[in-house]
């Protein structure tokens, strides 16, 4: 059976519904993958965005413009993050096939051959489509379906959620008996959320005392529903994007300030730090930089004691200014406090020219943690 018989839709979609190939009408569809998407701005100043996204997928979909030279700076610092990030499964879609000529679409094809050559994309199909005129879409289907695979999930681990997106779903001059406690957004990583679980989101609520330390106090709450996209579910596993309803304050969740955080079982989250010690690998090339109209590609040089870093763990962005360096090691102290453990990955970026640009990668080795007091519950 050729790609025709690969066909996205929603999540509301029937499980089996009747297929439109022609030839086949009488025919039902089979479902066979429920996926979940987070699309990457490619601007270089939203890079942070671009890697808090990537901490939570499986796989990933690199667009490139079909009508322009290849590789574009954000092409290159995309790359980089997916190799940071270790997504070992790519398909790479040349997009805008619709716009150029058959020769120029051979050429381009020959240049992403050559710039994904040594990266943990060489081997990843090439797709030619165009998103407006929808062609080769099915043939996007197929690939996500046999060369993604679904990755094995922790179901019996304690539940460890990282939250990308939190709101405030009450709007305003809503009566006192109809507000509506905090959503959080986010992906499942390992165990199982289930309606009307108490849980704990960490670090919470920080704040700096009389003598400048940081304190924290985790929120404690209770699931009240979850939801996948328009699907409202009993239990959430790991895998999509899950939207979480609970008992919390919705001003504590407004305008995403639960971004970074980690929602879990209570007393079973990791610890939360305030300085990181950091084994560290810099890229040999700032990717992307632009200098009068071209592209240059300046040194990255090497990290100096107290400079500013932006540091990316997990879905949390935060600044951090180094204490020490030695050899490829490194001490940061955090602007803000971060839920996470060793052996995290963390990707670095330096301000140069206005904008965080990616420098290198690191991995957690230790750090000073912040005394969280118990649930009071």
């Amino acid at each position: 059976m050729g790609p025709m018989c690969y066909k996205a839709y929603g999540s509301g979609k029937e499980d089996s519904p009747l297929c439109d190939v022609p030839g086949f009408e009488n025919a039902r569809m089979k479902l066979l993958r429920h996926v979940s998407f987070v699309d990457c701005p490619g601007h270089d100043i939203l890079m942070a965005t671009m890697l808090n996204g990537a901490a939570i997928m499986d796989g990933a979909l690199l667009l490139i413009a079909a009508n322009e030279s290849c590789p574009q700076p954000q092409t290159s610092e995309h790359l980089a993050a997916v190799e940071i990030m270790r997504l070992q499964h790519m398909i790479i879609l040349q997009n805008k096939i619709d716009l150029i000529q058959e020769s120029v679409a051979m050429n381009q094809h020959e240049a992403i051959q050559k710039f994904i050559q040594g990266t943990i994309a060489e081997g990843a199909p090439v797709v030619p489509i165009s998103a407006q005129l929808k062609y080769n879409i099915d043939v996007i289907c197929e690939y996500i379906v046999k060369k993604i695979p679904i990755p094995e999930r922790n179901f019996t681990s304690p539940p460890n959620m990282i939250v990308i997106r939190s709101f405030d779903v009450n709007k305003p001059g809503s009566e006192v008996d109809e507000i509506r406690g905090g959503v959080a957004g986010g992906s499942i990583l390992r165990g199982v959320l289930r309606v009307n679980q108490k849980i704990e989101v960490r670090p919470g609520i920080f704040m700096k005392d009389e003598n400048g330390n940081i304190k924290c106090t985790p929120i404690y709450s209770r699931i009240v529903s979850l939801y996948a996209e328009q699907n409202e579910l009993q239990f959430a596993v790991p895998g999509g994007l899950i939207g979480v309803g609970t008992t919390m304050d919705p001003t504590l969740t407004r305008a995403d300030r639960l971004v970074g955080q980690v929602l879990g079982e209570v007393g079973s989250l990791p610890d939360v730090y305030v300085e990181l010690e950091i084994n560290f690998f810099l890229l040999r090339w700032l990717l992307g930089v632009r200098t009068k109209g071209t592209e240059k590609a300046g040194k990255v040089s090497k990290l100096t004691k107290g400079e500013i870093l932006m540091l990316n763990i997990g879905s949390m962005s935060t600044g951090a200014r180094v204490l020490a360096v030695k050899n490829d090691l490194a001490k940061l102290q955090l602007t803000a406090p971060i839920c996470t453990r060793k052996g995290e990955k963390v990707a670095l970026s330096r301000r140069v020219e206005k904008h965080w640009r990616l420098i290198g990668w690191g991995q957690i080795q230790a750090g000073s943690t912040l005394e969280v007091p118990p649930c009071p519950l």
